[in-house]
């Protein structure tokens, strides 16, 4: 479940069947009778919104991602609060958990922040 997002160029299917297969699989984890509600678009969304506004803070500036790559590995908190509040599957926890441990500079940080967003839009299309 876990993309590779170190290797540069990123692999070709980063964006597109890595991105499909985990969305498929975050569907379906929210598709189980105990987890029915959660992975909600808008829980999803605003870790995405929150992942934007870093990278955009960032841009391809190193010192920046030294400075502010605490703050990134805190959404791993705020994954697992909202799961704990029943907001967000530990699927998706595990794999926002795993892209973020791969991130170790601007250019990872994009790589994720383009495979979150081509993920979201797999799963838009795929709950219609």
């Amino acid at each position: 479940m876990t993309p590779d997002l170190k290797t540069n160029p990123p692999p070709a299917t980063l964006f597109s069947d890595d991105a499909e297969n985990i969305a498929k699989q975050l569907d379906e984890s929210a598709k189980n009778r105990r987890d029915s509600g959660k992975n909600k678009s808008t829980q999803i969304r605003r870790f995405y919104d929150e992942l934007v506004s870093w990278q955009e803070r960032i841009g391809t500036d190193d010192k920046k991602f030294k400075d502010y790559e605490a703050f990134i590995h805190m959404l791993n908190a705020k994954a697992a609060y909202a799961q704990g509040r029943n907001l967000v599957t530990r699927e998706f926890v595990q794999w926002l958990r795993d892209c973020i441990q791969q991130i170790d500079s601007p250019r990872t940080l994009n790589h994720f922040r383009l495979h979150f967003e081509a993920m979201i839009g797999f799963l838009k299309a795929i709950r219609g």
